[in-house]
């Protein structure tokens, strides 16, 4: 089972990272952190990288609701969304929650993780 969902598109990286934010937003989520990979990678390795962000989108309602039936799902949250950018071309990637909670033996997420889906899938095909 595949991991995540992406889509490359034509927009800048900056423009794709404030739209992906924006859908997030419609789609209930904030972003928590925001991490820079290549400049994080410049600092502390002295090493070049790709641009590349890591947005740590969250939707308090299923966090909540995600906390109640399983505390220890906390380690798995906030939900990631990834913007990369090479050779000119943009690409978005985000956590299949269903995938990622697979070995977590609770039953009571599935309905929450399958909400989430969905919604991390429309912030993929509205950007």
């Amino acid at each position: 089972m595949k991991y995540y969902f992406s889509k490359q598109v034509d927009y800048s990286f900056d423009d794709a990272i404030a739209r992906v934010t924006g859908a997030l937003k419609e789609e209930g989520f904030g972003v928590l952190t925001e991490i820079d990979v290549q400049d994080t990678l410049k600092k502390k390795l002295n090493v070049d990288f790709k641009k590349y962000k890591i947005l740590g989108a969250c939707n308090p309602p299923f966090a909540f609701k995600a906390l109640s039936v399983e505390d220890k799902i906390g380690l798995m949250l906030p939900c990631n969304v990834v913007v990369e950018e090479e050779n000119g071309k943009t690409e978005i990637s985000a956590i299949d929650p269903v995938a990622s909670m697979q070995g977590v033996d609770n039953p009571g997420l599935a309905e929450t993780a399958e909400e989430v889906r969905r919604r991390l899938q429309r912030v993929i095909e509205k950007v």
